[in-house]
């Protein structure tokens, strides 16, 4: 005899949001487990702030459902909200209060006993980095502290299900890195983990993934498995210039597209091997100088361009 699968943690199915004419998410479907981080990724206006309020039962959706460690949300928006934890984009903390004074309000307004949210806060403190500035106001904090402090707030009530809209937007690649090493903590945990990204980095870490455009999903998988759908092969141009390679090489016969990546350029083509000598004869007849060209694997910023790319033609 087998166990019964345990239900997902989060269970979305035909989510759909409307502000007047426009629809901000379009029946979305997708399941997070106990223990997954689940990234949703796409450009501004995708839909990613609003799918995190409506998780959050911050707002109702026109249609379908949302049901979190077996609670509908739809229907019982406020008993839901014990089992979430949301950070915003701009999670509300008060500047003049010092850390521990704004872990303590937001432990008191969960009616978190004291000795339980010194402890989880010094764990959450130690793995953040945070704990010699315990006693430093808010308002003097870095960005990244703020949002590592804004994480132990979220988390000093022990949700079930982290709900985190671009959480480290304008942070430092330090602060970032101990963001996720919180984060991958929490997984042994077995909290459920929702984060909106723009840092298509970032997207590498989480298990799985949802491509928005304009409020619909149109791919989810495994990092790895969306690479899979890469069409063609990857050429990487080093050089001086690299928006004036990009201008020369986009329209040439097999290239697919040409995305500029720092002082590279990433160019999609038919076959590496049948298009390189084409690419270099190009450069030379232009006068465009380039230190080398090479074929990459795909990062998933790659994918993504290429993808949204085909999708808007």
């Amino acid at each position: 005899m087998t166990d019964a699968p345990s239900r997902p943690a989060v269970e979305v199915r035909g989510l759909t949001k409307r502000f007047g004419a426009r629809t901000a998410v379009d029946s979305l479907g997708f399941a997070c487990a106990a223990g997954e981080v689940f990234g949703f990724v796409g450009p501004d206006g995708a839909g990613k702030t609003t799918i995190m309020r409506l998780l959050a039962a911050v707002m109702p959706p026109d249609a379908g459902s949302i049901v979190i460690e077996g609670v509908d949300a739809v229907r019982e928006p406020e008993r839901v909200r014990s089992h979430v934890s949301y950070m915003p984009q701009r999670f509300g903390l008060y500047e003049d209060l010092t850390v521990d004074e704004n872990i303590a309000f937001f432990a008191e307004l969960f009616g978190i006993r004291r000795n339980d949210r010194d402890a989880r806060a010094a764990r959450l403190l130690a793995a953040s980095g945070m704990t010699p500035f315990r006693k430093r106001r808010a308002g003097q904090l870095s960005g990244g502290m703020k949002q590592k402090l804004g994480l132990t707030c979220s988390l000093i009530h022990t949700p079930k299900v982290l709900l985190l809209d671009e959480p480290t937007a304008g942070v430092d690649p330090v602060s970032r890195r101990d963001f996720w090493r919180i984060l991958y903590g929490l997984r042994g945990e077995g909290v459920a983990i929702v984060v909106a990204t723009s840092y298509l980095d970032e997207a590498e870490r989480c298990g799985r993934l949802g491509l928005m455009r304009e409020g619909r999903m149109l791919y989810c998988d495994t990092p790895s498995a969306l690479k899979a759908l890469m069409p063609g092969e990857i050429l990487a141009i080093a050089a001086p210039a690299p928006r004036a390679a990009r201008d020369v090489v986009a329209s040439l016969e097999g290239v697919g597209g040409a995305i500029l990546m720092g002082d590279s350029v990433h160019v999609v083509v038919d076959g590496a091997a049948r298009r390189l000598g084409a690419i270099e004869a190009a450069l030379a007849a232009a006068n465009v100088p380039f230190d080398e060209i090479e074929r990459i694997a795909p990062s998933i910023e790659d994918l993504f361009v290429s993808l949204l790319t085909e999708k808007a033609e």
